[in-house]
């Protein structure tokens, strides 16, 4: 085995081996029928028997399958911000993290369309368990996280992580997505974790790992979604944080949000590039101080970046207004948009439950607390 064998995507040379194990799977022929509902099925297989490469593979067949999702559970996705990337650049991608599968992909399918690297991207190995995720994960040049470690065996993998992350940037040319924190944000608060910059720093080293993030280009990426399409099934976990009780996920639960995430109606989507940070990490690394406080002052320049970069939808002020019963921001929304969402709301979750209720509209409020933040700040 090779270094990285047990996280990293496939090679180029293994592409079609790993295609050739899964075209006749079940959700294969699931996915790609949703995706080609026209074509007859020996069509798409006798292309993908002659794919040979991961970028053949994703611009072929999942970044059609993306846009068919788009078309069947969304209002359109807008971007902004992606005329300061530069093509044949390496940019590590770091963003708030809603959906297991959309956040990374519709950013990998905005790259390709303007012109841009894609990006090798982070995935908990607890969401590609079943063979045929962890066999589509690879060819979707995605490479895995390990979850559920302590101790030595947290290290070496964060560190064997961190060395594949600078590798990807630093030698291969190859941009890398991440999320803020571990995990999705389930109560609409995202705040970057300081550990996930400490681990992108471990392969540096020496005295001034900080000087890693002035060897790369880190780019802070804002994805908002108008309805969180998993929104309902993150009540469970938000319910048993609010009791201080341990939350215990059910079989098969990964999976389950994964499928909703894909099909779950989103309307409409924006994703907002915030810049690239090289003066604000320059003036970091200048600081006379600690390297933690120093990951400190990058962990809230990333929150404010996106926080600043949110788009707020009309149903982010909607629960605004219903959380804190005022209507600061009526002249965000029509009354009917506010009927439609009070509607979603009292069909996904008992609003008889005041802490189900809060937890939920606080998914939604959150984005528009942080963002007057991030103009305070600015």
């Amino acid at each position: 085995m090779s270094k990285f064998d047990s996280i990293r995507p496939f090679y180029d040379a293994e592409a079609n081996k790993a295609i050739r194990q899964i075209i006749d799977d079940p959700m294969m022929e699931a996915m790609m029928n949703f995706t080609f509902p026209h074509e007859n099925p020996a069509h798409w297989k006798d292309l993908m028997r002659h794919t040979h490469s991961l970028r053949d593979f994703q611009i072929n067949f999942i970044y059609p399958a993306l846009m068919k999702v788009l078309e069947k559970s969304s209002d359109g996705l807008t971007t902004g911000g992606f005329e300061v990337l530069k093509p044949n650049t390496a940019y590590l991608y770091i963003s708030n993290h809603r959906d297991i599968i959309l956040d990374t992909s519709l950013l990998n399918a905005c790259l390709y369309e303007k012109g841009l690297v894609m990006t090798t991207s982070a995935i908990g190995d607890n969401l590609i368990k079943k063979p045929f995720l962890h066999t589509l994960s690879r060819l979707n040049r995605n490479f895995a996280i390990r979850r559920g470690l302590s101790g030595r065996s947290l290290f070496e993998s964060s560190l064997e992580v961190s060395e594949y992350i600078r590798k990807s940037l630093l030698n291969e040319n190859r941009s890398v997505w991440t999320a803020q924190r571990e995990g999705r944000t389930k109560d609409g608060n995202d705040i970057t974790q300081k550990g996930v910059l400490k681990m992108l720093t471990l392969a540096e080293g020496g005295e001034n790992p900080f000087g890693y993030f002035e060897k790369i280009q880190v780019v802070p990426v804002s994805i908002s979604y108008e309805y969180d399409p998993t929104d309902s099934l993150k009540m469970p976990e938000l319910l048993a944080k609010s009791r201080d009780e341990k939350y215990v996920k059910h079989e098969n639960e990964d999976f389950v949000n994964l499928l909703r995430g894909i099909i779950g109606t989103k309307k409409r989507i924006h994703i907002q590039v915030n810049g690239i940070l090289d003066k604000e990490i320059k003036a970091i690394s200048s600081l006379d101080t600690t390297q933690s406080e120093k990951l400190t002052h990058l962990a809230t320049l990333i929150d404010h970046k996106i926080w600043s970069g949110y788009k707020l939808w009309p149903s982010n002020y909607i629960a605004h207004d219903l959380l804190y019963g005022s209507e600061t921001f009526s002249a965000e929304y029509a009354p009917a948009e506010k009927d439609a969402f009070e509607k979603r709301m009292t069909g996904k979750v008992d609003t008889s439950d005041p802490v189900l209720l809060k937890s939920f509209l606080s998914m939604y409020a959150y984005p528009v607390d942080n963002s007057l933040k991030a103009k305070e700040k600015s």
